[in-house]
């Protein structure tokens, strides 16, 4: 048996400018974080060796991979030539809600994938084939950040080079700005799920349009922006860039907001929230808040949504438990 945790992650500035149509020509960049929610992968030889057992949501056993439904378990099984094994994957929050769960998932499947066949691969290679198979292999409208966020860990400034490449950062700053900014945010169920491929797929097609280019330039530079102020633990500033940073991110794609989220919002900044943002692609999930902490319980009465707590984590996608292979 072999057990895996790959944590999802909350991006704050940048989102957008990881797609390669925009940083192949502009250099793209987030600042985010990984947070202590997981995707859990357990691994273990399944007992009719012959076939393949796989459970998420739904349960699939087949005798061949090639006839596998889920499109990530089928390109992975096959690129790695494992078989006759069974794995269940269970999450912590569902998926379509913005916190990158499929990119979570994916690094997650290659980490347990190489532990059963006894190999080490560093993060930034879990990150870097994560992004070929939902990328290039699969063809998915989106961009590079979730698969780097759940393969390193950590609050980190990602930079997206014009050469395909790509830099994980860690923010420098004092454990008690971390301890305040982690007292400041808060995160907020909308109760709305999303198709988060057809939104960004809208978003890749208007990357072209100028003032949708003029947008993701100014995003990446509130990303620096919030990345100096954090370093300079000067917290102030940090609810005004996320609230800057959704009104450019609302102009990329028409599905990112609707009249629902924006009352939602509208509400939470008149009661005490300095700014925001819906995470993901948009369209729903959940709505991330900076409010100061005499702030916050007027805000979770006046919103009246499912408040749902959460910290900062620093590990990664990491492998929690190795039992015996107990046959050949």
């Amino acid at each position: 048996m072999i057990i895996t945790k790959t944590p999802f992650r909350v991006s704050f500035a940048g989102g957008g400018s990881d797609m390669a149509n925009f940083y192949r020509e502009y250099g793209g960049c987030v600042l985010s974080t990984s947070i202590n929610r997981y995707m859990y992968l357990s691994l273990h030889p399944y007992f009719d060796h012959r076939k393949t057992a796989l459970k998420y949501s739904q349960t699939e056993i087949v005798e061949d991979i090639n006839d596998i439904n889920h499109k990530i378990f089928r390109c992975v099984l096959n690129d790695m030539k494992i078989e006759g094994v069974e794995i269940s994957s269970t999450a912590d929050v569902p998926s379509g809600t913005g916190l990158g769960s499929s990119s979570s998932f994916t690094v997650g499947l290659l980490h347990t994938l190489y532990c059963y066949k006894g190999k080490y691969v560093s993060k930034s290679r879990l990150a870097q084939e994560a992004c070929q198979v939902e990328i290039n292999k699969l063809g998915n409208p989106i961009g590079k950040q979730d698969q780097y966020a759940a393969a390193f860990g950590g609050l980190n400034f990602i930079s997206f080079h014009q050469d395909d490449t790509v830099s994980v950062e860690p923010v420098i700053t004092k454990a008690e700005t971390i301890n305040r900014l982690q007292e400041n945010l808060m995160m907020f169920y909308t109760g709305l799920t999303h198709d988060a491929n057809v939104i960004l797929a809208e978003q890749k097609n208007n990357i072209s349009q100028e003032d949708k280019t003029r947008n993701l330039i100014q995003m990446c530079g509130l990303a620096r922006d919030m990345k100096h102020s954090l370093e300079n633990n000067e917290l102030s500033d940090f609810g005004k860039i996320l609230n800057e940073g959704w009104i450019r991110k609302k102009e990329l794609a028409g599905g990112i907001t609707n009249p629902k989220i924006d009352e939602l919002y509208e509400t939470a900044m008149k009661n005490g929230a300095t700014g925001g943002k819906l995470l993901g692609a948009g369209g729903g999930g959940f709505l991330l808040f900076y409010c100061p902490k005499e702030y916050q319980e007027r805000l979770k009465n006046q919103l009246r949504l499912r408040h749902f707590p959460f910290s900062f984590e620093h590990d990664g996608s990491s492998v929690v438990y190795i039992g015996d292979k107990y046959w050949e």
